[in-house]
């Protein structure tokens, strides 16, 4: 399963050059979901959804739900990431 960030208001992931993208396989995959939220949080995105994507059969998970900190609406780019922590404190 690959966690993913999905733009809530469109049916688009974090893209990994920061953008969007229609393909969740093109998608930047975080190793946890609080790394996933943080990253989202940081984001000028609006509200996202921390998805689990099962890339075999292309089924969804929605996995948690947040806001990022402004509201980036469709096709507007966000910050790349680094996703490298693990720390579950902002849970």
């Amino acid at each position: 399963m690959n966690i993913i960030i999905e733009n809530q208001e469109a049916p688009e992931f974090l893209g990994t050059a920061g953008g969007w993208t229609k393909n969740p396989v093109d998608a930047v995959k975080f190793p946890t979901t609080v790394a996933a939220l943080r990253a989202g949080r940081q984001q000028a995105i609006g509200k996202f959804n921390v998805i689990g994507h099962l890339p075999d059969n292309n089924q969804f998970l929605n996995l948690h739900r947040g806001r990022g900190t402004g509201q980036a609406g469709v096709g507007n780019p966000a910050t790349p990431v680094s996703h490298d922590d693990n720390d579950s404190s902002e849970l």
